[in-house]
């Protein structure tokens, strides 16, 4: 798998009958390892280790409802009050981040209401805070520390 811009960590792989499979930590179990999945695995690692968000407060591929249509966040960190504090929308790194992208996840946000915004590749990460009146978004160069 490619090189990513996240440290590196110690990833546990197996080979599946559908391919080579990255044990997912907070799911506890192997995932079949595609590049989106490369990137996913990176993220969590970097939430758990970086910032030292509780795995309890992190939820993978979380499925909710958009206009009758079912969705699925890849990554939700949750306050200890059950508020959602930070959503992360993943691409592969052969996908480059555009407009589309954050129109994806602000879709998905006016819905579940995240305070931040996080959409990487792997190779170029974004952070977004939502603005006080609720209908924009302000671009941080990091994500603040997790109350």
């Amino acid at each position: 798998m490619q090189a990513l811009q996240f440290p590196a960590y110690g990833f546990r792989f197996k080979s599946t009958k559908n391919g080579p499979a990255i044990f997912d930590v907070i799911r506890k179990k192997f995932i079949v390892l595609t590049p989106e999945e490369w990137v996913r695995q990176h993220v969590i690692h970097w939430l758990l280790n970086e910032y030292h968000i509780p795995a309890n407060r992190l939820a993978v591929e979380q499925s909710f409802q958009v206009h009758g249509m079912t969705r699925r966040s890849d990554i939700a960190v949750y306050l200890p009050s059950g508020a959602l504090w930070l959503l992360v929308e993943c691409k592969a790194p052969e996908v480059p981040i555009s407009q589309s992208t954050f129109d994806q996840i602000a879709r998905y946000n006016k819905l579940l209401d995240s305070q931040y915004l996080m959409v990487t590749n792997g190779l170029n990460h974004y952070f977004c805070l939502l603005n006080d009146s609720k209908d924009g978004y302000v671009f941080l160069h990091e994500l603040p520390e997790l109350a």
